[in-house]
């Protein structure tokens, strides 16, 4: 068990977010699946409690806890790109699987997780500085969706 490992409350949908991102993101795996030894307060003995897994190399314990918490942009997935084509892989696969567009790269699975989908070119844009990192700052703040085209011209202007 790793030493630190990031705790995913779920009303009861764990299992189903773990294996998405394991089929949808590299260097991610389910790898446990344990279920509760006798009846608790959102759930009976049998059902799952935990999965244990691994986020793009990041380990992961998803708890079916119930309905009384939900996630919130708080907390995020951020997860660099390289090319458009992966931007866009990564991102469809979110909001195409029931999930939601927000602004400036992010976007909401459909348990509620935020992800953050950033190209390196952003990235390393903003930590240029100066006028590079606020031409690329004013391009990013009218997408979606990260447009790579875009802030690279936004980037050599």
């Amino acid at each position: 068990m790793a030493k630190n490992t990031i705790c995913l409350w779920f009303d009861k949908d764990a299992l189903e977010a773990a294996e998405f991102y394991a089929a949808t993101f590299p260097d991610s795996a389910v790898h446990e699946v344990h279920y509760a030894p006798g009846d608790y307060p959102s759930g009976k003995e049998g059902d799952i409690i935990t999965v244990h897994f691994t986020v793009l190399g990041i380990p992961c314990i998803g708890l079916n806890g119930g309905p009384a918490f939900k996630h919130s942009e708080a907390f995020s997935f951020q997860v660099a790109t390289d090319t458009q084509e992966e931007t866009d892989r990564y991102w469809d696969a979110i909001v195409g699987n029931g999930g939601e567009e927000s602004e400036c790269g992010w976007c909401k699975d459909r348990w509620g997780i935020s992800w953050q989908i950033t190209p390196r070119t952003l990235s390393e844009a903003m930590s240029a500085g100066g006028d590079e990192a606020k031409r690329a700052f004013a391009a990013m703040i009218q997408m979606s969706k990260i447009d790579v085209a875009k802030i690279d011209a936004a980037r050599r202007v």
